[in-house]
């Protein structure tokens, strides 16, 4: 079973809906990203969970998983705990689940909130930079990961000391196998960009508007193909948005849920 941190699961029962916040985490962290909003979450009265991958912070390894069997994890793990529906918010990789969540188990997601991601499969060049990764990791392990990513994931010449430290704690957790076999997962994905115009159920786009791996232009194109999408930038962030403005974002997440709870109120 993945393992995850929660808000609220002991409470769930006390509600009408069964309705949870799901909340995916970035390629190579851990659901650790996701402290600032489970305790915003909780406080204005959501259930929030955050699951685990394979092989990160105690949840199962497995050896050449794909976003296909994450999801269906997922599909599990959300039955187990008598969650009916979730408002998916996936950032970076956890957007890339966030759509084969929504492929495969649709009837579970009442709303996206694709954060600092894109549709898009890789390109043969970004292939080709994923296995020399993936070789470069298990060859020296998780030090190797932070090294490469560490100087592109926030925004440029901002100071991140804190969230820096907070990344490297994350990814040095891991062991460097699990990381390749994640980013293998990445590298393996489906292009998405097909299935965008049927995402019929209400969706948020955010993205920091100096994210130099998703940059703003690649959420426009969603925004255009996804109906009745709203498509929002986060000024001072970069890819980890979440963590370099995390008062500005809960306040972007806030109101999407604030609008699905009105709609379903009306």
């Amino acid at each position: 079973m993945l393992t995850y941190r929660e808000r609220g699961l002991d409470q769930k029962d006390k509600g009408t809906t069964g309705h949870a916040v799901l909340l995916l985490h970035a390629f190579p962290l851990s659901a650790e990203m996701w402290e600032p909003q489970l305790d915003m979450l909780t406080k204005n009265g959501y259930v929030a969970l955050a699951p685990n991958v394979y092989g990160v912070d105690g949840s199962p390894s497995r050896k050449a998983w794909t976003f296909c069997d994450y999801a269906d994890e997922l599909a599990q793990l959300l039955q187990q705990l008598g969650i009916a529906t979730v408002t998916v918010v996936g950032l970076s990789m956890g957007g890339y689940q966030a759509f084969e969540l929504w492929k495969r188990h649709p009837e579970q997601v009442a709303s996206l909130v694709l954060c600092d991601t894109r549709a898009e499969s890789d390109t043969p060049q970004a292939t080709q930079n994923r296995q020399e990764f993936m070789k470069a990791v298990r060859d020296k392990g998780a030090v190797e990961a932070v090294r490469r990513m560490l100087p592109q994931v926030f925004m440029e010449g901002a100071e991140r000391s804190r969230e820096e430290e907070l990344f490297s704690s994350m990814v040095m957790q891991q062991s460097g196998e699990a990381i390749a076999e994640t980013m293998a997962a990445i590298a393996g994905r489906t292009d998405s960009t097909p299935i965008l115009e049927t995402v019929t159920c209400p969706t948020t786009i955010i993205t920091g508007t100096g994210d130099r791996l998703t940059p703003p232009n690649l959420a426009e194109s969603m925004h255009r193909a996804i109906p009745h999408a709203e498509n929002l930038q986060l000024d001072n962030a970069g890819h980890l948005s979440n963590m370099e403005q995390p008062e500005a974002f809960n306040r972007l997440l806030l109101s999407h849920l604030g609008k699905l709870r009105l709609r379903d109120l009306g």
